[in-house]
């Protein structure tokens, strides 16, 4: 699927699922494109990384988050490290709609915007920590291409102007539910708020997912989510701030197949009675029938000693045991035949 394509990459009834790789390529051009493989081998629609640019967004003084690196001394010479050249980009971007992939990198900094913008964006996934970037996300909408928003360093007041603004230049915009926590716990994953999301701003839903397990996308499948993203690691013994917080490509490759599993339940429903006639011929092998305990000769009036229930489900159903009592028999019987209407005087069809 190419920016250019015709067929919507954002659709009901199926969700978009984003392998997001962020910085563990670890400035290694080669390893990037390893993962573009990788999450396209795993069957996922999207690969995403970050587009940083040290020298627009940060300065020398900015402390760690996590001092995880022996080879930085600051933040900055982390994002140094992280930079690819324009063309470094462009080839990946070619590289992923080769493999059929929507190629994303959330950009911090307008720069970063812009070098991306000329690569070519179909959507733009804004990192929480840039949601109440006014000024990044204005020159995000002057390309008039989707928004994602992501809302784990967001209050509800900080959302609603986020989606305000989006809306306000006749944007297309989703809301992903955040929590940032690496790895998130399951206490913190928000699923409630999928919902809450919907019914407040009714646009496209998601959830960003740092639990470095499948679960919370396959909940978020059974409800309905438009988008899910998974941090992605080739193995978790990788170096990275993020690893952590990963699904492994085997895992990606689960989680997208239980996803399309449970988008196929929820696209057919079931009409049980509908259902039940489809297992018509099965109930007759489970079920069970009244039929004689011993050899019977007809005249016979029956007695409950008579009588077993036994399978298959071919003769009188056992919740006629209590009409045949007192009856008598039609004809002779032997023992484990299935009894029928017609073996029994005066036995009405049903």
């Amino acid at each position: 699927m190419s920016p250019n394509s015709p067929q919507p990459i954002l659709r009901t009834g199926r969700c978009l699922i984003i392998g997001e790789v962020a910085l563990t390529h670890d400035g290694s051009l080669g390893l990037a494109h390893a993962f573009v493989d990788a999450i396209a081998n795993a069957g996922a629609d999207a690969v995403k990384f970050q587009t940083h640019i040290a020298s627009a967004e940060s300065t020398p003084a900015e402390p760690f988050r996590v001092k995880f690196s022996r080879q930085d001394k600051s933040r900055y010479d982390y994002w140094k490290r992280m930079e690819f050249t324009e063309d470094g980009w462009r080839g990946l971007a070619d590289h992923a709609r080769e493999r059929g992939l929507v190629f994303l990198s959330s950009p911090f900094s307008i720069e970063a915007v812009e070098l991306l913008d000329r690569i070519g964006m179909p959507l733009w996934k804004i990192a929480s920590g840039e949601t109440s970037n006014g000024m990044l996300l204005d020159r995000i909408l002057d390309t008039g291409t989707p928004v994602l928003l992501s809302t784990g360093m967001s209050p509800i007041e900080e959302i609603d102007a986020a989606v305000a603004r989006v809306r306000g230049r006749n944007v297309e915009v989703g809301v992903f539910q955040c929590t940032t926590a690496y790895p998130c716990p399951p206490e913190k994953i928000g699923l409630n708020l999928i919902t809450f999301y919907r019914d407040r701003y009714g646009c496209w839903v998601g959830l960003s997912d740092h639990s470095a397990t499948i679960f919370p996308g396959l909940a978020g499948a059974a409800l309905g989510i438009d988008m899910l993203e998974v941090h992605v690691a080739l193995s978790r013994e990788m170096f990275g701030p993020d690893v952590v917080a990963s699904v492994t490509t085997q895992e990606l490759r689960q989680l997208v197949d239980g996803i399309r599993f449970i988008e196929r339940m929820r696209a057919n429903p079931l009409d049980k009675n509908a259902s039940a006639q489809e297992t018509a011929p099965l109930r007759k092998l489970f079920t069970r029938s009244l039929v004689a305990s011993t050899d019977l000769p007809a005249g016979t009036v029956i007695a409950r000693e008579h009588v077993a229930i036994k399978k298959p489900g071919t003769g009188l159903a056992p919740d006629r045991l209590e009409e045949i009592i007192g009856r008598r028999l039609a004809r002779s019987v032997f023992a484990d035949q299935v009894l029928a209407v017609d073996d029994i005087e005066g036995l009405a069809h049903h």
